[in-house]
């Protein structure tokens, strides 16, 4: 969605935040948006509010852009300050995010390139009304890590594909033994895979049961240092008013699964107002 003047290097754009209706005009006073050069403004549409901000264009040419998304550090400023802005307006009224970066010749071109997305905006709203957005993370359950570790530890302590008599030759039966014992530990991790799995299914299935809208995510890498296994990444749209039921449940599922369950909240609903 980014428009550039790149032909006009001096000239000024419009940064767009977010859509919303009818918003607190102070939820947004004072905050420094993407740049403290123009203040972090209302520009009324046909329908919604946008809520947006006088950037310079030669700022979000591509080339500018690329070369700040090699920047961790400033990429991550902008990340922080678009979030803020959209963070504090969606804490007064029902808010749709847009993605960072959304810019535009003028407002003009705001009003025109949005005003195409009425109806989204109009169904999205209605959708996350009165609804924030929770993360939920499953960890296995450690008994079942722990039993496998455990046997993969017992095989590279006392496991020998082959055990020497005085004479050097192999002890009868200790390489059929050596192999029952990998079986077995690989019949350990695959019931201790399909158990997590069934898990993670039924946690899923539980906080869906109570949210509104859900969504299944990759599971996230680890860090080397974290021996964890994830089983479940998901997010859900959940009505203000079943927050604690949400934190209960959640509270429930582990003392009866046994899993490490994480619960992150409540977010801006991001991952529920489609794609502009």
């Amino acid at each position: 969605m980014r428009q550039h003047d790149a032909e006009v290097p001096d000239a000024n754009a419009t940064y767009v935040f977010a859509v919303c209706r009818d918003p607190d005009p102070s939820s947004c006073a004072g905050l420094p948006g993407v740049t403290h050069e123009a203040p972090v403004r209302l520009l009324a549409l046909d329908s919604f509010t946008a809520i947006v901000q006088t950037v310079r264009a030669r700022d979000f040419t591509d080339e500018a852009w690329q070369s700040r998304l090699s920047d961790q550090r400033e990429l991550e400023r902008y990340a922080r300050a678009h979030h803020d802005v959209v963070s504090a307006v969606a804490a007064a009224s029902p808010t749709v995010p847009l993605p960072m970066a959304t810019v535009y010749h003028a407002d003009e071109r705001v009003r025109e390139a949005l005003a195409k997305e009425t109806d989204r905006f109009r169904a999205a709203l209605k959708r996350i009304a009165h609804h924030a957005e929770w993360g939920v993370k499953v960890y296995a359950p450690p008994a079942a890590t722990a039993a496998t570790a455990a046997t993969d530890d017992a095989d590279r302590r006392t496991g020998r594909p082959v055990v020497p008599t005085d004479r050097g030759r192999p002890a009868a039966g200790a390489g059929l033994a050596y192999l029952e014992r990998k079986r077995g530990a690989q019949r350990l991790r695959e019931r201790s895979q399909e158990d997590a799995l069934r898990t993670a299914e039924a946690v899923d299935e539980q906080v869906g049961r109570l949210a509104t809208a859900s969504r299944r995510l990759r599971p996230h890498p680890q860090p080397s240092t974290d021996r964890r296994v994830q089983i479940l990444n998901a997010t859900y749209l959940v009505a203000e008013r079943r927050s604690e039921e949400l934190a209960l449940l959640t509270r429930t599922l582990r003392e009866r699964t046994g899993a490490e369950i994480e619960l992150s909240g409540p977010w801006v609903p991001y991952s529920f107002v489609g794609e502009v």
